[in-house]
């Protein structure tokens, strides 16, 4: 398998592990909020609206360099 085969299959495990990071911080800002810290669970959140915000793209693109030839 040429290197250049690996890349789509990595950029898609990245992208996994981003996704799964962004549940736990979301989980542990969940946490905090239920214990009283709703600024610091605003800026998770906000933070995290740029995962959000970039998924659709990312799916899109890794499923066009998933796509044989």
């Amino acid at each position: 398998m040429p290197n250049s085969d690996l890349l789509p299959s990595l950029l898609f495990k990245i992208n996994e592990n981003q996704l799964a990071l962004d549940a736990a911080i979301l989980e542990l800002s969940n946490w905090v909020e239920q214990r009283g810290a709703a600024e610091v669970t605003d800026n998770v959140r906000s933070a995290l609206g740029a995962i959000d915000k970039n998924q659709e793209f990312i799916k899109m693109t890794l499923a066009v360099l998933m796509t044989p030839e």
